[in-house]
């Protein structure tokens, strides 16, 4: 019965894009005024030991099927001179945009911005697996589940811890609390505070996509050989 209402989905969007293209990307671009809360996440590098105790939480908790992944940690080096190596470690998972490109391209509203918590979702039974909004995602995060055979990618356990009042799995699984998440409005707030406290940057802000993901960018000598 799902597959048959993707497959529905997916031919009447197919006839539509084919009437009037146009129409589908002028009306995806608008944006979704944010009512609610403003969530986001910091990785600290500094703080990072590459132990991937975060993404096998994740996989856990949301069911990620093996051979696709919805959060990485890349590690890069060692640099320098033995015995003064180091190692970085950074995170590769959704950045949360606020201008969201995926949302922008996606013919059916599978992709869409959450207005209660500014998190970027997909709609899984809406998704027809036209692989648009993977096209579109600068950060190149975004996959087909293998299960579901819709778009996938983290959505900070929106559907899973956060439903619980829970912190995000990684968050909670990361031995040396290098991820700190909560709501960029409350001026109370840990990620806030944590914002303020540490110098940090945000990927490909170039693009002008304002993501909500944060670092605290590594320093040599944190992992060393």
């Amino acid at each position: 019965m799902k597959n048959s209402r993707r497959l529905f989905l997916k031919s009447a969007c197919a006839v539509v894009v084919a009437a009037s293209g146009y129409t589908i990307a002028k009306s995806s671009t608008e944006s979704v005024e944010i009512d609610g809360k403003k969530y986001a996440l910091v990785h600290d590098e500094t703080k990072c030991i590459g132990c991937d105790a975060c993404s096998i939480a994740c996989r856990e908790v949301n069911q990620v099927p093996e051979g696709v992944s919805r959060l990485k940690i890349e590690r890069e080096g060692p640099y320098g001179e033995y015995p003064d190596q180091y190692f970085r470690f950074t995170r590769k998972s959704c950045q949360q945009c606020e201008d969201t490109p995926c949302v922008k391209v996606c013919p059916t509203g599978a992709a869409y911005k959450d207005p209660e918590t500014g998190i970027v979702s997909v709609d899984s039974w809406k998704c027809v697996g036209c692989q648009y909004c993977i096209a579109a995602c600068p950060y190149q995060v975004r996959f087909i589940n293998p299960v579901t055979h819709a778009a996938d990618k983290c959505d900070f356990c929106k559907e899973t811890r956060l439903k619980e009042g829970k912190q995000p799995a990684c968050v909670s699984a990361c031995p040396t609390q290098a991820l700190t998440f909560g709501d960029l409005k409350d001026p109370e707030s840990n990620i806030v505070k944590v914002l303020k406290s540490a110098p940090n940057y945000r990927s490909k802000t170039e693009l002008g996509t304002r993501p909500k993901v944060f670092r605290i960018a590594s320093r040599e000598g944190e992992v060393t050989l």
